[in-house]
C-alpha cells in the first residue's frame, strides 16, 4: 500500500510522523514486520537513509524494534511517554497526592539527618518565603517550592531529591494556575506562615513525628483547595 510521496524537508520528521500515523491507525499491528527500507523509501518518496533515521526515531519512542536478521517489528501502537510528559498531563490533585507521600517521609528523614548547612538553608528559604508572601503570584510559589525543596534535600537521599525535582515544573505550573482560581489570602491571610515556620522548627529540633504531622496537615489544606477546583 503506497502512502504517498512527502514534501521536501524536513524529510526525516515527516517520514517519522507518517510511519507513526500508519502504526497508530493499525496499518501494521503489533507483532507485524514492517516493509523493508527500500519499499518504505519508495512509498514515501525519500531515500533509504531518511527511512533509517525515521525508524530510529520510532524505536526511540518505543513503537518498533529491530530484530537482527529478521527486520523491524511493531511492538506498540502508542509512543511511550517520558516521565516529564506524563507529569505535564497529570491532574494537579494526582501530583499533589504523590507529593504528600514523598514530602511527608522526607520531612521525617530531614529531622533525623539535617546538618548545620541544611538548617542554614532552611532558615534562608523560610525568610525568602515570608518576604515573598505579601506579593503572592509566581514569585511566592517559587519561594514556597524552594523551602520544600530544602526540606527534601535535608533528607540526604539523592534519589528522593531527584524524584521531587521531576515534580517541580508540573507542580509549579499547577499551583500558579490555582492562584488564579483561589484567593489564598481569604483562606489564610498569613499564607501558611505558621505551618511552614513550625515545619522548619520541627526539623531543626530533630522531631521527625512533629515534622511529619505539620507537613501532612499543611499539604492537606492545599490539596483540599485543589480538589475543589
Amino acid at each position: 500500500m503506497a502512502m504517498g510521496s512527502l514534501r521536501p524537508s524536513p524529510l526525516v520528521e515527516q517520514a517519522t510522523e507518517r510511519l507513526r500515523a500508519e502504526i497508530t491507525r493499525g496499518q501494521w499491528p503489533v507483532g507485524t514486520r514492517l516493509p523493508g527500507e527500500t519499499t518504505l523509501a519508495a512509498d514515501l518518496g525519500v531515500g533509504r537513509s531518511t527511512v533509517r533515521e525515521a525508524l530510529r526515531a520510532l524505536a526511540g519512542a518505543g513503537l518498533v524494534k529491530t530484530r537482527q536478521g529478521a527486520g523491524v517489528f511493531v511492538i506498540a501502537t502508542r509512543p511511550v511517554e517520558d516521565w516529564p510528559t506524563r507529569l505535564r498531563r497529570a491532574a494537579l490533585a494526582d501530583i499533589y497526592e504523590v507529593r504528600m507521600v514523598l514530602e511527608v517521609q522526607a520531612a521525617r528523614m530531614a529531622a533525623e539527618r539535617r546538618t548545620p548547612d541544611d538548617l542554614a538553608a532552611l532558615d534562608a528559604a523560610l525568610a525568602a518565603r515570608t518576604a515573598a508572601a505579601p506579593a503572592g503570584g509566581a514569585a511566592f510559589i517559587d519561594a514556597d517550592i524552594a523551602l520544600h525543596t530544602a526540606v527534601v534535600d535535608a533528607a540526604h537521599n539523592p534519589v528522593l531529591s531527584d524524584l521531587f525535582a521531576e515534580f517541580v515544573p508540573a507542580l509549579r505550573e499547577g499551583l500558579i494556575d490555582l492562584l488564579d482560581l483561589v484567593d489564598v489570602g481569604s483562606h489564610d491571610a498569613e499564607h501558611g506562615a505558621a505551618a511552614h515556620a513550625g515545619l522548619v522548627a520541627a526539623v531543626t529540633a530533630g522531631e521527625p513525628e512533629t515534622a511529619e504531622q505539620v507537613l501532612r496537615a499543611e499539604l492537606g489544606v492545599t490539596l483540599a483547595h485543589v480538589r475543589r477546583h
